[in-house]
């Protein structure tokens, strides 16, 4: 009987773990390249152990077959992978914003190293996504992740599966809204930029001998830094917005 108990017990802690661990790889702030894979599987685990009692009651029946209960666990994981990628789409969107504003201001050839995606980006795209990972420890919004994947069980119970179609439709609906927010946090260097470029054609076209590429690149660069410093309030904005759509598909119960 104690031995039934505790395997029930442990299978529990398991099946949350999968979940929890899955979706630890992806959210933004837990699921960064900085941060350490074993870090995030030890977290999942602790958040398991502590949440495995209280959803005692949503856990199915121990399968004694393994291929059961293999049939149990990889449905968990794609539930975890689900919900971190569409929360992960809003650190998209401010990346999307960063680089038609480097395009638009001619900072796009300046990369740097971006710590968030192990790669090289852009200065206005990683200004924008450092300034987003502040925000989102800032203001309480990773709590809110962790409560999104443990409300999670009332819309995804274990053993329920995964309805693929549906999952797709979300993921395509998630990402347009990123690409749409994206082109918004750009919008006034868009705007901006089209006004300055119709503006020295215009003065190249009255006066031929000005060197127009020599005064358009300082002019740019320093339209792009006070647009960045006058805008980035309203980008957050935008981010923390499109970050609540992220986990709002969850009907509520976060």
């Amino acid at each position: 009987m104690l031995a039934d108990l505790l395997v029930g017990q442990t299978t529990a802690v398991l099946l949350v773990f999968a979940r929890f661990g899955a979706a630890l790889m992806l959210i933004p702030g837990f699921g960064e390249h900085h941060v350490l894979a074993r870090m995030r599987l030890l977290l999942a685990l602790l958040l398991s152990v502590l949440l495995s009692p209280a959803l005692a009651g949503a856990m199915p029946a121990l399968p004694r077959d393994p291929l059961l209960l293999a049939a149990l666990v990889a449905p968990e994981v794609l539930v975890g992978l689900l919900l971190g990628f569409a929360a992960r789409l809003a650190l998209a969107a401010v990346h999307v914003g960063g680089s038609v504003i480097a395009m638009q201001s001619g900072l796009s050839a300046a990369a740097m190293f971006d710590p968030n995606e192990a790669t090289t980006g852009t200065i206005p795209g990683s200004l924008l996504t450092a300034a987003a990972m502040t925000l989102l420890f800032a203001a309480d919004f990773h709590h809110l992740l962790l409560r999104a994947i443990a409300a999670s069980y009332a819309v995804f119970p274990v053993g329920a599966g995964v309805d693929m179609a549906a999952a797709a439709e979300l993921l395509v609906r998630l990402s347009a809204q990123a690409l749409a927010t994206g082109v918004r946090i750009a919008a006034p260097m868009i705007v901006a930029g089209l006004v300055v470029n119709v503006g020295l054609g215009v003065m190249g076209r009255m006066v031929p001998s000005l060197p127009v590429f020599f005064v358009a690149l300082p002019l740019q660069l320093l339209l792009a830094l006070l647009i960045l410093e006058r805008s980035l309030p309203a980008a957050m904005a935008l981010f923390g917005a499109d970050f609540g759509r992220g986990i709002a598909w969850l009907g509520g119960a976060a």
